[in-house]
């Protein structure tokens, strides 16, 4: 695996290959990688014939300085993992190869400004929309690859794709979890052994939400005693809990048969916040 962190050099590369015929795979992370970036990878490396991995801690997603201090940055575990799972380039630039100049630009999205993720973390859509359109920009894949743990950025993403005219097919795969249920995330590694073992009532209240909605119990009740019992869990405080259409994300007073759910939660489990969301069906009743 070839480790790359000039833009300037990524790009010449990127040209070479893709004027020989070669079809690129992209997995973005900002590093700190689990099994379910490695899940997106083992496809890439399936479907494309050059994989790239980018790992970019990028400062203009955070609105907590702290929480940008404090991310976990793990480059050497990093390398050994994408090397024994068929990544071709890791583009790994610092900040001052991503961000030269100020950026000036806002982004929009519309209502999903407004709920959940872009409700609580003013500003970071925009981050996540200006970086995601740098990198597409250098590396020029044909594939994406995203996780559904961070539903709403595939949301922002895929709007963003479309309004920009991206030349790129973006791909989503089911978010891969601890044995218990938690969500696998790069902020796992900050939890406490004792945290680590209360974060597994978000799966649990996420799981009983969903029975609820399939035995078409009314939203609102739902959500209240999905709060209750997650305020009844030592030091879990719930940022939201949040019973959405999948595709706009928008929040529902009911539900239909036929119709695709996303339940989404937020919550800081002690000083670290996580972020989960399962699908539901109503096909399924």
């Amino acid at each position: 695996m070839e480790v790359i962190k000039q833009v300037d050099i990524i790009r010449e590369q990127i040209n070479a290959l893709r004027c020989s015929g070669k079809r690129i795979g992209f997995v973005p992370t900002m590093g700190a990688l689990h099994e379910g970036h490695l899940q997106l990878l083992r496809a890439s490396a399936q479907e494309n014939d050059i994989t790239v991995c980018s790992i970019f801690v990028n400062p203009t997603q955070f609105n907590n300085p702290d929480d940008y201090k404090l991310y976990p940055r793990t480059m050497e575990q990093d390398i050994e993992l994408l090397s024994s799972v068929g990544c071709d380039i890791l583009f790994a630039p610092g900040a001052e190869d991503m961000y030269a100049q100020q950026s000036l630009l806002q982004f929009s999205f519309g209502a999903l400004e407004a709920v959940m993720e872009a409700a609580h973390r003013p500003g970071h859509f925009n981050g996540v929309a200006t970086i995601v359109s740098k990198l597409f920009h250098i590396v020029q894949p044909h594939r994406a690859y995203f996780g559904q743990k961070d539903l709403q950025q595939v949301v922002v993403v895929k709007q963003l794709v479309q309004a920009l005219s991206f030349n790129v097919e973006l791909v989503c795969y089911p978010t891969v979890r601890e044995a218990d249920g938690l969500a696998m995330s790069s902020r796992n590694k900050r939890l406490s052994p004792v945290h680590r073992q209360t974060s597994v009532a978000l799966h649990e209240a996420l799981q009983q939400a969903k029975q609820k909605l399939l035995q078409q119990q009314p939203v609102v009740s739902i959500q209240a005693e999905a709060m209750s019992y997650l305020q009844s869990k030592n030091e879990v405080e719930v940022e939201y809990f949040e019973i959405v259409d999948a595709d706009t994300l928008q929040p529902l007073e009911s539900v239909q048969q036929g119709q695709e759910i996303a339940i989404c939660i937020a919550a800081f489990v002690g000083p670290v916040r996580l972020i989960d969301n399962i699908l539901v069906n109503l096909n399924e009743v």
